[in-house]
């Protein structure tokens, strides 16, 4: 009786002992796991700070110092300043509804700026069409911009249109004038920086010709294609097919070089123009007739690729939800 008794003492005992040693294992893997997955996590979150967005007009704040500014999802606009239309209604000239303050506070960081070179100023132009507009105006909205919202950047595109008129001196003296009076906002640097060299800066993409190296040099621009810009440090490929016979084989280019983008590990920068342009009755120039088509694609395609690095998107008529998408695939 004693020896049963002590047999089944044994028995529970052992089986105590293993329950114990499993649970003790299991224990220890699923914290093994949960480390692991902490390490994944914060291997992936490298770049960010935040773990949710914040708003539209300091996003940046939740992005690291360190990232590079091609590795950053940037909602932009092609020609940023052109709110105005002649004859109104027509399509040919008219490529945003927001102006430059509202849309860097609904999340845009990329301004595609065009002048006209009059009088030894700028005055903001799209082809021939005045937009009411002058390059004081731009740039001041963008100084105040970043007077509220230190954490920010903005990448500033700005290109020669139009003809020149009354002039005493190079379009890039006139810009160097414009510069002179507030030097401490702008980063002239000729590489690719990180996004902590260039808070509450102006970065320039130079699309003008200069006799000293200033911004980033885009001026070997190609016209109505996706090319590469080979600069020492600041690599660039570009889709800028803007002459749209069909949509489709626009949405195909933007496709392609959003998922280049996102897959590239080097330091390039993309910059995905969106917008175009279709001929119209009697070749008239339609620029809704594109951006109709594609702003619902875009939409639909960030709305399922939700995380990402996918380079600057130059939009046409971008408005706050579409930015807010964009904005979130780094987060």
């Amino acid at each position: 009786m004693f020896k049963n008794n002590m047999r089944r003492l044994t028995t529970i005992t052992l089986g105590i002992a293993a329950a114990s040693l499993f649970f003790s294992c299991s224990e220890s893997m699923a914290e093994r796991d949960l480390t692991d997955k902490e390490i994944h996590s914060v291997g992936k979150a490298s770049n960010r700070t935040a773990a949710v967005p914040v708003d539209m007009n300091s996003w940046m704040s939740g992005l690291q110092d360190n990232i590079s500014i091609s590795r950053i999802s940037i909602p932009g606009t092609h020609d940023s300043g052109a709110t105005r239309e002649i004859p109104s209604n027509s399509g040919t000239a008219k490529t945003q509804n927001l102006s430059i303050s509202e849309q860097l506070n609904a999340g845009v960081r990329f301004l595609d700026i065009r002048c006209r070179h009059i009088d030894n100023s700028f005055a903001i132009h799209h082809g021939p069409i005045y937009q009411n507009l002058n390059f004081d105006d731009v740039l001041n909205a963008c100084y105040a911009f970043l007077e509220s919202h230190p954490s920010e950047t903005i990448i500033m595109s700005v290109k020669e249109e139009y003809d020149a008129s009354n002039t005493t001196r190079t379009f890039e003296k006139t810009f160097d004038s414009y510069v002179q009076k507030n030097p401490s906002r702008w980063d002239l640097g000729t590489n690719i920086p990180s996004l902590g060299n260039i808070r509450g800066k102006i970065k320039l993409l130079r699309r003008f010709s200069a006799e000293t190296a200033k911004g980033i040099n885009a001026t070997s621009w190609a016209d109505n294609t996706t090319f590469e810009i080979n600069n020492n440090g600041a690599p660039m490929k570009v889709q800028d097919y803007y002459k749209v016979t069909n949509n489709d084989d626009k949405w195909s280019g933007i496709f392609s070089l959003l998922n280049e983008a996102k897959n590239d590990s080097s330091n390039k920068l993309f910059v995905n123009f969106t917008s175009g342009y279709k001929p119209g009755i009697f070749g008239i120039p339609s620029i809704p007739t594109v951006s109709n088509s594609i702003n619902p694609k875009l939409k639909t395609f960030f709305q399922t690729n939700t995380q990402g690095a996918y380079g600057v998107m130059p939009v046409d008529f971008v408005n706050a939800e579409l930015s807010e998408l964009i904005v979130k695939t780094n987060f």
